[in-house]
Parts: structure tokens; C-alpha cells; sequence
């Protein structure tokens, strides 16, 4: 494991005066991995406050550990997507990103009917949601797919991303040195990249966050979907904010070590296929047509 801070962070991150105690806190903080709960503890209460003077309002950064015997999965049927972007602004509400510059963590694909759909690099990406649906087209949702063999962990050369034993892939953002390796690495396209301090007037701050998750973020760090780690782990049987906005019930998300889960259901009983399945990093989201065995 790394020892010390990650040294690109401060200068992206941190106020600019050296003398600053909370500078050199932040500078030397060690690996969240590596940290008992006293030092977690100290570091939250740092954040808290420097958000707090930030924004004017209370923040509060949670620290739940994944629980025991759940392993997340995903599920999304096609058949009844109607690409209307609910789940992308209910994702942006929740988790707090960026309005300007713009971060959407969902990013829903249109493909014609009865084309190659399969290129998600060259799908259209940009459509009315206020035309939705139209006869002509499908839609499909994509995001972090939360592989069991995630190559952006491989990648990252300070270890500010790794696999949780829930099957959430999370980030350090106060680890995270902004190289984008892991971007390069992942085949999803599902990282986002804060090119400038990301922008979130106070008043549409949530102030229900986790270290891992939704917390503010700074620029130069890379973000994604956590399956909305500050309810899921916070509030057992709690869905990810996309899956509450869907208007049409298209999103489902269960524990897949438990065999009465809506997700084991939909797993043995639906035609489900994973995006890439051919680069064995065995998403745990998966896609399906309810209108079929």
C-alpha cells in the first residue's frame, strides 16, 4: 500500500497558503485504507468544516462500511426505457455534481431501430428528452457498470480507486492526482473528469453525503456513479436516486448474494446480457427486455 499524500492533490485542492494547518493535514494524510476510525474520524471533521465555510451550511460526510453478505447489482430493461433523462437529473440532484461545467455521471444513448447499436463510443448522445419516445428508437442508459474486475483499479498508480467488498468501485477524491489513467481504462466511458472547480450554488447542495460518494469535489479529480453510496449503505433496502426518478419502473437494483432479490429474479428469469461481456470484466449491471424469457 502508498504511504504518505498524493502529492498532485495539493495544489489542485488546497487553499494556497502553505502556513495553513489544514493544508498540511490534508497534504499528509494517509491512505483512507490505511486509517484507523479515530483518523477517519479527524479527517471527516476537517472536510466538514472546510465545506461548512464553503457553502455556508452544514455538511455531513458519512462513513458506512459495505454490509455484510450484499454484493450490488443493477438491472435495466430496454423494452421499457423511454429516454426521457430523469434518472441523469435525479443522479446530478443526488450526488451532488457539477452544474457548470456540466458532469452528468448517466449518460443515455438513442439508436435507431435496427441498426448497429453496440458502438456506444459513436451513439447519439444528444436528443430532445422532450420528444421522448419516438416510434423509431430505443434507448440505453449507460453508467458505471461496477465490474467484479475493474480495470480503471488496475490502473490507478496511487490506489485512490478500488473495489469494496459490496462490489462498489469507489473513489479517494483526496487521493486522486488527476492522471485519468483510469478514464483511459475504462471501456464504459462511465469516469468524469473535473477540468475546472466544479459548481453547485450552496442552496442545491445535498447535505447527505459520504466520503466515498457524493461529497463536494475539486477540480482536476475524477468522479462517477457509486450507486448512490450514502443511501445504500446508509439505509439498507434504500434504492440509488435513479432508480426512484425512472418513470416507468425500467431500473432495478437488489443485493445478488440474496436468492429472493428482485435482481436474482430478473437474472434467471429475463433474457439479460453486460455491456463487453468479451473483456471479462464482469460488469454487475445488467440489461434486459422485459418482454421475454
Amino acid at each position: 500500500m502508498l504511504k504518505g499524500a498524493a502529492l498532485g492533490f495539493a495544489g489542485l485542492a488546497l487553499p494556497l497558503d502553505r502556513a495553513n494547518a489544514s493544508f498540511w493535514e490534508a497534504f499528509f494524510q494517509k491512505h483512507f485504507r490505511e486509517m484507523n476510525d479515530a483518523e477517519i474520524k479527524k479527517v471527516i471533521s476537517r472536510l466538514e468544516k472546510e465545506y461548512a465555510e464553503k457553502y455556508k451550511k452544514a455538511i455531513t460526510i458519512g462513513n458506512e462500511k459495505p454490509l455484510p453478505g450484499v454484493l450490488y447489482g443493477y438491472g435495466l430493461d430496454l423494452s421499457r426505457c423511454i429516454g426521457c433523462r430523469r434518472c441523469v437529473y435525479g443522479c446530478v440532484e443526488e450526488n451532488n455534481q457539477s452544474l457548470d461545467p456540466q458532469i452528468h455521471w448517466i449518460t443515455v444513448l438513442r439508436f435507431k431501430k435496427g441498426e448497429k447499436w453496440v458502438d456506444l463510443e459513436n451513439a447519439e448522445k444528444y436528443y430532445n428528452p422532450e420528444t421522448v419516445p419516438q416510434e423509431d428508437y430505443f434507448y440505453m442508459p449507460v453508467q458505471c457498470q461496477q465490474c467484479e474486475n475493474p480495470p480503471c483499479v488496475r490502473a490507478c498508480p496511487t490506489q485512490a480507486t478500488w473495489k469494496d467488498p459490496d462490489g462498489i468501485v469507489v473513489i479517494d477524491y483526496n487521493w486522486c492526482i488527476g492522471c485519468r489513467y483510469c478514464m483511459a481504462a475504462c471501456p464504459y466511458g462511465a469516469r468524469r473528469f473535473n477540468w475546472a472547480a466544479p459548481t453547485r450554488p450552496s442552496e442545491k447542495i445535498n447535505p447527505n453525503t459520504h466520503y466515498l460518494g457524493n461529497r463536494p469535489r475539486y477540480k482536476g479529480v475524477v468522479e462517477k456513479c457509486t450507486f448512490c453510496i450514502q443511501r445504500t449503505r446508509h439505509d439498507p433496502g434504500r434504492y440509488p436516486a435513479c432508480v426512484e426518478a425512472c418513470p416507468v419502473g425500467a431500473r432495478k437494483f437488489g443485493n445478488l448474494l440474496d436468492p429472493d432479490s428482485e435482481m436474482r429474479y430478473l437474472i434467471k428469469h429475463k433474457r439479460v446480457f453486460r455491456l463487453k461481456e468479451d473483456l471479462n470484466t464482469n460488469p454487475k449491471f445488467y440489461y434486459f427486455f422485459a418482454y421475454g424469457n
